[in-house]
């Protein structure tokens, strides 16, 4: 009998525990104390899209690339100083865009309700309107986030998967974060949307291995086309291509269709063809859009709500490029 309490106790306490991590965020936490606030970094994201489409998927990657190092509390968008290279100038992040975004929407916001809204939650918000203005379902924005104080170039190169990664390393990397393979699926469909740049596949292209000039899970029609885009030993950092190329500006399951014809761009897409599991749900997604899109829509909130500093924990930013 005793056990069998100490079992009960045992999941009480779980449970108990799981309630409180899972209320850590609130939907509608700005209700009350800034109600403008959603409204106002929707306005911003909106005006930039309007002048440039692809800023939606800078945005959504900016989010992701916060989430993953520390947490989702804002440190990607920290400047350097002159004594610590900050997030945004490793150089797996050189290529972040969309921080002039973030930087209006906090103004307008600390000139609305100063030292209300975090730099964290603008972020996760202007990543979530960035897939509702290209296609993608809206969802609700569970907030709360504050600030974090520390940001390290260093720690971006331990913690973000990357384009060479094979199924079970990208496994491994989400679930280091509390993340399970089906969302990491999931969640590669943000390739729907944005660029590349050349230097991101080229291995792909040219001397993949010792007796193949290419990877051969790459279409040749496809590869041929790269290889026009991006013709070998180029160093010019602006070559970019598009991830989708039937529709690099929208969110939908072209993504998977193109995994299934042997045309996604980065290794660590293809390789999800490469396992039975990850196989079955590239169809799956390529074959229902509702589902994936759905699917995608909860995979976001999950994802940002990792390493989440609320309460008394970290700061509410004046200024998102500097602490305070």
């Amino acid at each position: 009998m005793g056990f069998g309490k100490e079992v009960v106790l045992a999941v009480m306490v779980v449970f108990c525990l799981s309630s409180q991590l899972e209320a850590q965020l609130q939907v509608g936490f700005y209700d009350s104390i800034c109600p403008q606030a959603e409204l106002i970094v929707k306005t911003q994201v909106t005006v930039a899209l309007l002048s440039n489409i692809g800023l939606a998927a800078g945005l959504v990657r900016m989010h992701f690339h916060d989430c993953f190092i520390r947490g989702c509390d804002g440190s990607v968008l920290i400047d350097s100083t002159s004594t610590n290279t900050a997030e945004k100038d490793s150089s797996i992040n050189k290529s972040l865009r969309g921080f002039d975004v973030i930087d209006s929407a906090k103004a307008l916001l600390e000139a609305t309700c100063p030292g209300m809204v975090s730099c964290a939650d603008i972020l996760a918000i202007a990543a979530r309107d960035s897939i509702e203005l290209t296609g993608g379902l809206s969802y609700e924005v569970p907030a709360g986030r504050r600030d974090g104080t520390v940001s390290l170039a260093s720690e971006t190169f331990t913690n973000l998967p990357g384009p060479g990664f094979n199924v079970d390393q990208l496994t491994q990397s989400f679930k280091v974060k509390g993340l399970t393979q089906e969302q990491m699926v999931t969640l590669s469909g943000a390739h729907t949307i944005g660029r590349s740049h050349c230097s991101s596949f080229s291995n792909r292209l040219y001397n993949f291995s010792t007796t193949v000039k290419e990877d051969p899970s790459l279409d040749a029609t496809y590869a041929a086309q790269l290889m026009q885009e991006c013709p070998q030993g180029s160093t010019d950092p602006n070559l970019v291509v598009p991830m989708d190329p039937s529709s690099p500006n929208i969110v939908d399951t072209g993504y998977y269709s193109n995994i299934l014809a042997n045309r996604g761009l980065f290794t660590s897409d293809q390789t999800l063809l490469s396992q039975v599991a990850t196989a079955g749900q590239v169809r799956q997604n390529a074959a229902n859009s509702m589902l994936w899109q759905n699917k995608f829509a909860a995979a976001m909130v999950a994802m940002g709500q990792i390493g989440v500093l609320t309460g008394s924990n970290g700061e509410i930013r004046r200024n998102c490029r500097v602490v305070n």
